[in-house]
């Protein structure tokens, strides 16, 4: 059996560029620093978050072998692999175990529109080909397809799958999921800041966080109140912070998370194209809200 996940934040890390769209590894590195130093207790690189459809195969391994040193034991790392491609999913999957990842993320496929049987046959060939645990990551806003409860509760059963990144907003949907868990080993994350504390409350393991990009200590804290019990603590962060996570995913993940970052002063930097910088007007909103907050 596979050995339980660790609960908590994992953070949804941003790739920074330079100003001519080139990796920014010494960027990379600050901002691994950043959510060490935060508390964070896991990193998750190469997702949606981290433009990893932008990235090219030597980025992907560079990214993910940077990521595994800048974290050096202090926080897990879990690369997602992004690809709708069996053996380029396997083939990521293998070589993230390898630098050293600690979980490894399979984003559920895209363009293709597989049915639930093909979605199943896909985790469980991943699951058996992965050296480490794997974590499903289900996102329907993305791929259009959903991993129905019926197909979840197939995978809850393997010993090589640790748990689930849902990106599902409904909290009965969640719900359902935690309801098909107890008594497994298998843990449910929520991708969506606005639902972390919700879903710990009713018994949920942590959050893929964008906003811990920006603010890490903080969502650490809200992990650790709320996996402890201290209900009061928690929501109160949650609601102070609230504007914050509805905001960082405006317009299209990661636009208002670099912009974020940059008004900060940490390195982010632009998107590469097809995605473009954050409008003006929303970058101003942002703005407010962390001057509200004694960020600015």
């Amino acid at each position: 059996m596979v050995q339980t996940m660790l609960k908590g934040i994992y953070t949804l890390q941003v790739t920074p560029f330079t100003k001519d769209f080139k990796l920014d590894e010494p960027g990379l590195r600050a901002l691994i620093r950043y959510q060490i130093e935060g508390g964070v207790h896991g990193i998750a690189p190469l997702g949606v978050t981290g433009e990893n459809p932008a990235l090219t195969e030597d980025e992907v391994t560079r990214v993910a072998e940077i990521t595994v040193k800048e974290a050096d034991g202090k926080a897990k790392v879990a690369p997602d692999t992004c690809s709708n491609n069996l053996e380029r999913t396997i083939s990521r999957a293998q070589r993230y175990a390898k630098i050293g990842a600690d979980y490894v993320v399979v984003f559920a496929p895209f363009l293709v529109l597989p049915t639930q049987a093909g979605l199943l046959d896909f985790y469980l060939r991943v699951a058996d080909a992965c050296p480490v645990p794997i974590i499903i990551h289900n996102a329907p806003a993305r791929v259009v397809v959903n991993l129905e409860h019926n197909a979840y509760a197939k995978l809850m059963d393997h010993g090589n799958i640790a748990g689930t990144k849902d990106g599902k907003k409904e909290l009965d949907h969640l719900a359902k999921l935690l309801h098909l868990a107890r008594g497994k080993d298998f843990e449910v994350f929520t991708g969506k800041d606005t639902t972390a504390y919700p879903m710990m409350a009713f018994g949920g393991s942590g959050s893929f966080s964008v906003t811990a990009n920006v603010l890490p200590k903080m969502m650490r804290e809200i992990a650790d109140h709320s996996l402890a019990g201290r209900h009061e603590e928690a929501r109160a962060l949650h609601y102070a912070y609230y504007d914050i996570f509805a905001a960082l995913r405006l317009e299209t993940n990661p636009m208002a998370a670099k912009a974020a970052l940059s008004l900060l002063g940490l390195p982010g930097g632009p998107l590469r194209p097809p995605l473009s910088d954050l409008s003006d007007s929303n970058r101003e909103y942002i703005k407010s809200l962390l001057k509200e907050r004694g960020l600015l």
